[in-house]
Order: structure tokens, then C-alpha cells, then sequence
């Protein structure tokens, strides 16, 4: 059991989101497998290539370059003009999926970001990183690679070293097999001036920085010295800058590999789901007054039914049972594809209104998070429960 972080990158984000949208607008061309970029104003000469499919790159064009030379390397290249009307709203929908999972994002860029999964073991972390790599695939008809590692620089470095469409790790034991092999230029934070310096210094791989001495390396780099050292040791003490404000509500969705069509099987991955959502509630610190529960057909029509409380709460067997009298009021008895389970209105304090028979059952709400407390302490030493 170890810390996870998880890097998500956008494969070719700008082309990527330009080629889902079109596709889903009827368009029959799926511009990622013909040569094609995305860039500016063509006939200005000034346009450069934002984002380029694998075709294109096969004929040695390469991002930042101008259209005019791309087009002089490819001339049947398909030129799309920029959306980033479009690439906001796929990011968005993306970052909110991935809410699914963790409430602990940090948005790096508008296509790549950091997930703290929290103490996890490896197999499960790796379970899991497919889960969302198919997910985002089967659900937005984009890809993304995900570095999977115990801190943020070796989970960024993952996801670089194995595209597209990929899983990746780099644990501590495989940094000198993954890394110390590459050129020095291809750490991060290692630029054009930091690459001279070192080339200098006759250290041309990151084995070769890794194994300097530190000292020298601060005396010729400063501050940057010691920061890039660390890196091509992979130590990186940066915490995921998730925005605690932007937490506002909490969910879990599972897609299910074969359609669901008893209602005690339902009831049983609602369980499960109500389990993840009420843990990762307490994990925060929070309460919540709404639960809805979602629910998607094999025909993918979608519906939802939620509840507003009278108290707060973030017991699992309160969460469950709302969710399951939810679910039964509201399924009509179709195959069912997708659940789901979320939590809104949070509350960073517990609150009861006072009854007759809450003041007979006092103890109750004591008992509940005595039972949810040892769960999540089990939980986060033995892994799933």
C-alpha cells in the first residue's frame, strides 16, 4: 500500500476533441487517421500547427511549425481551423467524469491533470487507470495516456514515455530500467539552456544526472540544479493542488460490461457505489443533503431521481438505503447499462432536526460512524474491503 498519482494527457487533445465533435455531428471522415492538423489562418502564412494526427507525423511534420512548410511536406493535408469552444467544453466534460473517481484533481492544462487516488495498491491503481483509459474512450471517443506512480513527477514522465492509448508506470524500482536510459533534454524542467550546461558537463542522460554529484549541479544550475537532480532520482515532495472550493458534489458511476436486468444485482452494484461515494464524503470532511441516483439503458437513454434530506449525513447505510428506495422508484425494469450515485448540496457540518423518535434512537448516528470510521480505517490499511 503506497500513495497513487495519476497523470491523465489528452492524446493529441486539439485534433482528438476536433475529430469527436465532427464525428458526432454526422461527419462520416475520422480525421485522425489522415494526415490532417489543426492550425490557424492557412493563407496568412503565419499559421502554425497546433496539434497533428499520426499520418501527418509520419511525413515529419511537427507541432509549432508553419502550415505553409507542413503543407510543402503533405500536400493532401487536411487543415482544420481551431475550436476552442469546443476544446473547453471536452475538457470540462472530461474533468467532471473524472470527478467520478477522485475529488482530488489538479488541472495542469485545458488536456492534462493530476489525480490523488489516495493510499492504494498497485494492482488496484492499475485496475483502475484502465478503467478510466476505456471509460473516456467508450464515453467521449477520445484517448488519453495515464502515468501511474507515488508522486507527480514520475506519474507526468509515465504517461509521456508510452502513447497513445496507454497505461504506464514508473515505480521507484523502475526508474533506472525507464528513465536513466533517455537524453537528458527529455526530463522535465530540462530546457534548451539547462541541456547546454549539462552537455557541458559531459551529462547527456538522465542516468548520468542522476548519478552527479548534487553539489556541482546546484553550483552551475542554482536552484534549478538541485530541482532537476531530484528529478532524475524521481524524488518530487509536490502535492496534487486540488481547489477545495470546486468539490461540489460527489459521485460514482460504473459502466457495466453486460446488461443488468434483477433487481437484487442492482441493488448489489448500488451498494457498491454507495460504499466508494460515502467514503471519498468523509475523506473531505463533508456531508451531504442530496442524493441522486443515474441510471443509463443499453439503449442509452438516460434518467436520474434524487432526494433532498432533512439532515446532513455521510453514513454508508443512510447513502445506500436512500439510493436503493431511489433506484426502485424509478426504474422502469429496462437492461440497464450504466448506475450511478451522487452526492450534492455538501455541508462541512452535521446536522439533525429533532424528532420524537430521533430522540429515542439517539445513539444511532454515533453507532453509524463508529461502524463507517473502522471501515475506512481497514480500507486504507488493507486496500479494498
Amino acid at each position: 500500500m503506497e500513495k497513487i498519482i495519476f497523470h491523465i494527457d489528452v492524446n493529441s487533445a486539439y485534433l482528438s476533441w476536433s475529430a469527436a465533435d465532427k464525428l458526432k455531428n454526422g461527419e462520416k471522415l475520422d480525421i485522425r487517421l489522415v494526415p490532417s492538423v489543426i492550425g490557424g489562418d492557412e493563407n496568412s502564412r503565419r499559421g502554425v500547427v497546433l496539434a497533428k494526427s499520426d499520418k501527418a507525423k509520419h511525413f515529419g511534420i511537427i507541432t509549432g511549425e508553419s502550415l505553409y512548410s507542413a503543407r510543402k511536406k503533405c500536400n493532401n493535408l487536411i487543415v482544420i481551423p481551431p475550436n476552442f469552444k469546443i476544446y473547453e467544453e471536452s475538457s470540462k466534460n472530461m474533468f467532471e467524469f473524472l470527478q467520478n473517481y477522485t475529488p482530488y484533481i489538479q488541472k495542469y492544462s485545458i488536456d492534462e491533470c493530476f489525480l490523488d487516488m489516495g493510499i492504494n495498491k498497485r494492482q488496484d491503481a492499475l485496475k483502475l487507470a484502465e478503467m478510466i483509459r476505456k471509460e473516456i474512450k467508450e464515453k467521449f471517443n477520445f484517448t488519453v495516456s495515464i502515468g501511474v506512480a507515488t508522486n507527480k513527477l514520475l506519474a507526468k514522465m509515465a504517461s509521456e514515455l508510452k502513447k497513445p492509448d496507454k497505461v504506464n508506470t514508473i515505480f521507484k524500482e523502475e526508474i533506472e530500467m525507464k528513465l536513466w536510459h533517455l537524453p537528458v533534454e527529455e526530463l522535465f524542467m530540462v530546457g534548451k539552456s539547462a541541456k547546454r550546461i549539462l552537455n557541458l558537463m559531459y551529462i547527456y542522460t538522465i542516468g548520468e544526472l542522476a548519478n552527479s554529484d548534487k553539489d556541482l549541479i546546484k553550483d552551475r544550475l542554482k536552484g534549478m540544479g538541485e530541482l532537476i537532480w531530484n528529478y532524475a532520482n524521481g524524488i518530487d515532495f509536490s502535492k496534487v493542488e486540488y481547489d477545495k472550493e470546486d468539490i461540489k458534489n460527489i459521485s460514482n458511476e460504473i459502466t457495466l460490461s453486460t446488461d443488468l436486468l434483477r433487481r437484487e444485482k442492482a441493488h448489489n452494484v448500488i451498494l457498491e457505489l454507495a460504499d466508494k461515494v460515502s467514503y471519498r464524503l468523509r475523506k473531505n470532511k463533508k456531508y451531504c443533503y442530496s442524493i441522486s441516483v443515474n441510471i443509463k439503458t443499453n439503449e442509452f437513454k438516460s434518467y436520474s431521481h434524487q432526494r433532498k434530506m432533512l439532515n446532513s449525513t455521510n453514513s454508508t447505510k443512510v447513502i445506500c438505503k436512500v439510493a436503493i428506495e431511489l433506484f426502485n422508484r424509478c426504474w422502469k425494469g429496462e437492461p440497464i447499462r450504466l448506475l450511478g450515485i451522487s452526492l450534492s448540496n455538501l455541508t462541512d457540518t452535521y446536522t439533525e432536526q429533532l424528532s420524537l423518535i430521533s430522540l429515542k434512537d439517539g445513539n444511532e448516528k454515533g453507532s453509524k460512524s463508529n461502524v463507517d470510521s473502522i471501515l475506512d480505517h481497514m480500507r486504507e490499511k488493507y486496500g479494498k474491503i
